[in-house]
């Protein structure tokens, strides 16, 4: 027995010895020296506390070779898995649950615009020989070491990574903005078949100050049942292709510049925080710089060489999301006799047909048949037998637009004054990017940068488009000049938060903008004048957590529930959401309340006319958030009445339902003890792998669960769907930047998990307790910080 038990004992000793040197050879070097091909000088890779790498190099192309290079060995697998996202990949290597999502994105037509892209561009600009040196360091990386654990356990073949690759992801990126897909079929549906008056909680229509107003009466295209079950599916399709695969996902942001008047020290002040769906790794690798003439500190995305946050010692700048509708979908009109022409300026015009082939993993093939009508792909032929008798076209600026949006990136990471900055901005055409600037010189600016549209007069683009009218035709783009724009603002600040902006010209810019309460919030603090700002105020700023939404929307119903509460202890819970300002700190019981109310609220008043798959749908767009408030006030809106009943509900019958399933749910989830209700037990955090989806693997690559405060549509916006409780925290701020440029050596910064995506790595989970605690590091920028916070060096070195 005793001898068996040494045979155990030592197989067990040599498994753990095994598993630790399978595990010890996907770690990242970042010690020593390496050779690499086609550099022309040394390289010096100086790693901090954070694994922040920070590169220096004899001129710009070892420089973006190194950045390939060291962004590959911490980010590889990310980089493989967005390029199979963007480009309908994923089910080759993940199997028949992915093919759905495959044929969307083949639908999108990403893959085709990056091929032609890529052909069109200059082979001689200082972009492409970047692009071509970065994805040159990655494939050096990737052709000489181990692959990253997760291509070992789905079976990943490497491949060279190529500038079709990056143009896809930026596609991706472009399609992650687009609400379309999600909200233009349920606003037509509701207009359609429910009618205007059911459409009077949505605000669609453009106001100056970015309020929306009533919508129009119907004025789209005649669709069957099967249509809108089509192209619910579709809506479906687009939000679970977008959150079910682990993946960033661009949502919103903050970003703020504060002029030297303004500030405590003179100079500008900078703060920025883009929303992005949570995962691990995030969507930002951090990287300095350095060569001559040339030197930053930047966030960069998987596979794009150029930083898409930034700062030096002289400027910098943030993003947001415009938010801007730059995709239109458009219901064509099929001949009767011909089922593969529509009509089209007046006259039966063919579609283009084209096949696919999708490799499924342990599968067969699958064929998908794409079809092109004149105002672009038919996007519900994702849905492949399943889709309605109606082709529905998709006109994408992505598609549609030059977008020399890599040329503009490079420019930008170089644009030390407003000029070379606004030049910079008018080159990034789609997707819709706010560019929020300030520099050492004393301006601050902001450009809404797009290439706008011109669509024919009255169409809303709101509305699935009737493809046999003149509804869809473009006359054209905008200049620049006519987007929303401002530079050195005579208040002293500029602030951008996703809400309805305002072009110098007056016209309209549909889009599928966020509520104006979180912009509002910032606007009223940096508006008081008797504050001088500093980083420490901008702190507090960022990691705010009230908004007046709450208390905004309860205003109208405080009288109603306390009519049709009748229990003490319930009439409490009342009264405490009557004082309630509208925060969410880890403690709060009413936010806690306040939450489940309005989910039940939500679930009570619309869920019978829209039935279950609209009602989903509506949960995942920015549309409800402005809806409610406006149901909340409308005593006699048609949605109070619940249509499975023979009575007709009234407001006061729906809001008692609604409180008492809110009671009853928050009790079985949280117990009887109305004390318990705090917010940090049903509102948390955690990081999604894209492996994480499947237990036990959950365990191994994803990071949390965290207590978390905020919510959605605070500046801290650490936001979950509307829904019962408890509540995932699904996006939120990707980093925090503070920068103030009478010290921009001492810029702050936040990673929500961990600069590597290698599991086990130290540097994989090493800022997200800090992160979620609203903490923030020292970005080292300055030559004397970097070498005393140095903790390795590798060396890369020409070949010979």
């Amino acid at each position: 027995m005793k001898r068996v038990l040494t045979v155990l004992a030592l197989l067990l000793v040599a498994l753990a010895i095994g598993v630790g040197g399978y595990v010890y050879s996907k770690q990242p070097t970042r010690q020593g020296q390496v050779t690499l091909n086609n550099l022309q000088g040394s390289v010096t890779v100086r790693y901090d506390e954070r694994g922040v790498p920070h590169i220096r190099a004899e001129n710009e192309t070892d420089l973006y070779r190194a950045l390939g290079y060291v962004h590959a060995q911490d980010r590889l697998f990310q980089m493989e898995a967005m390029r199979r996202l963007a480009r309908g990949e994923l089910a080759e290597v993940l199997g028949p649950k992915l093919v759905d999502t495959d044929k969307l994105f083949r639908s999108l037509r990403i893959r085709e615009r990056a091929e032609s892209y890529v052909a069109a561009l200059d082979r001689q600009s200082p972009a492409w020989k970047a692009l071509q040196a970065y994805l040159d360091g990655i494939n050096q990386y990737q052709d000489t070491h181990a692959a990253p654990v997760e291509f070992d356990v789905l079976g990943i073949h490497k491949r060279p990574f190529t500038a079709e690759d990056t143009i896809s992801v930026a596609g991706y990126m472009a399609y992650s903005f687009a609400a379309a897909f999600r909200t233009e079929p349920l606003l037509t549906f509701v207009r359609d078949e429910l009618g205007p008056e059911y459409l009077n909680i949505f605000d669609l229509d453009w106001q100056p100050k970015g309020v929306l107003v009533k919508a129009r009466s119907k004025q789209g295209p005649a669709l069957a049942a099967g249509d809108w079950q089509d192209l619910n599916a579709l809506a479906r399709l687009s939000e679970q292709a977008l959150a079910d695969n682990g993946l960033p996902q661009f949502e919103g942001s903050n970003a703020w510049a504060i002029s030297g008047n303004r500030s405590k020290s003179g100079k500008p002040l900078l703060a920025g925080d883009p929303h992005i769906r949570f995962s691990v790794p995030s969507v930002w690798y951090e990287a300095q710089l350095s060569a001559p003439g040339f030197e930053l500190y930047g966030h960069h995305q998987a596979l794009v060489p150029f930083a898409f946050l930034g700062h030096n010692l002289d400027f910098g700048w943030s993003l947001t999301m415009f938010q801007n509708d730059d995709l239109d979908l458009i219901a064509e009109k099929v001949n009767p006799d011909n089922p593969n022409q529509v009509w089209y300026r007046g006259k039966w015009v063919d579609m283009v047909k084209t096949e696919q082939q999708i490799a499924v993993k342990g599968q067969a093939p699958v064929t998908l048949t794409l079809r092109q009508s004149p105002h672009g792909p038919i996007i519900n032929d994702a849905l492949g037998p399943a889709a309605g008798k109606t082709p529905v076209a998709m006109w994408w600026a992505f598609l549609e637009t030059p977008n020399p949006i890599l040329e503009g990136f490079y420019q930008l990471n170089r644009a030390d004054t407003l000029a070379k900055a606004r030049a910079a901005a008018a080159k990034v055409q789609a997707p819709g990017l706010n560019i929020v600037y300030a520099n050492a010189k004393g301006d601050i600016g902001w450009w809404a940068s797009a290439l706008l549209p011109k669509r024919a007069a009255g169409v809303k683009p709101g509305f699935i488009l009737d493809g046999s009218t003149n509804q869809p035709d473009k006359e054209g783009f905008y200049p620049f000049s006519a987007n929303p724009q401002e530079e050195n603002p005579a208040r002293g600040y500029i602030v951008s938060a996703n809400f309805q902006p305002v072009s110098p010209t007056g016209m309209e810019i549909p889009g599928y903008y966020n509520l104006s309460d979180r912009g509002q919030q910032l606007n009223r603090q940096l508006s008081d004048k008797s504050v001088k700002w500093d980083n420490d105020a901008n702190q507090k700023l960022q990691l705010g957590t009230t908004t007046a939404y709450g208390p905004r929307l309860l205003a109208p119903l405080l009288p109603v529930l306390r009519d049709v509460v009748s229990d003490p202890a319930e009439l409490k819970l009342v009264e405490q959401l009557a004082q309630w300002p509208g925060d969410y700190p880890l403690s709060s019981i009413s936010a806690t309340v306040f939450n489940q109310f309005l989910f039940n609220l939500t679930d009570a008043t619309l869920h019978d006319e829209l039935g279950n798959d609209f009602f989903e749908t509506l949960l995942s767009t920015r549309v409800i958030d402005a809806a409610l408030p406006r149901l909340a006030a409308s005593a006699d809106s048609p949605w109070w009445d619940n249509r499975n009943t023979p009575a007709r509900e009234t407001r006061a019958d729906t809001v008692k339902v609604a409180w008492q399933a809110s009671i009853a749910h928050l009790k079985t989830v949280l117990g009887p003890d109305f004390a318990q209700w705090q917010w940090g037990k049903v509102h948390t955090l955690t990081h999604g792998h894209p492996l994480g989806a499947q237990k036990p693997l959950d365990r191994i690559f994803n990071v949390g669960p965290f207590d978390a405060p905020g919510t959605h549509e605070v500046p801290n916006n650490l936001s979950a769907r509307i829904g019962p409780a408890p509540w995932p925290v699904t996006y939120g701020p990707s980093t925090r930047r503070l920068i103030d440029f009478a010290d921009p050596a001492h810029s702050l910064t936040i990673n929500p998990v961990g600069q590597s995506g290698v599991p086990f790595d130290s540097h994989y989970e090493d800022q997200a307790e800090a992160y979620v605690e609203g903490m923030y590091m020292q970005a080292h920028f300055s030559d004397e910080e970097v070498t005393a916070n140095t903790r390795s060096t590798l060396k890369l070195l020409p070949a010979r």
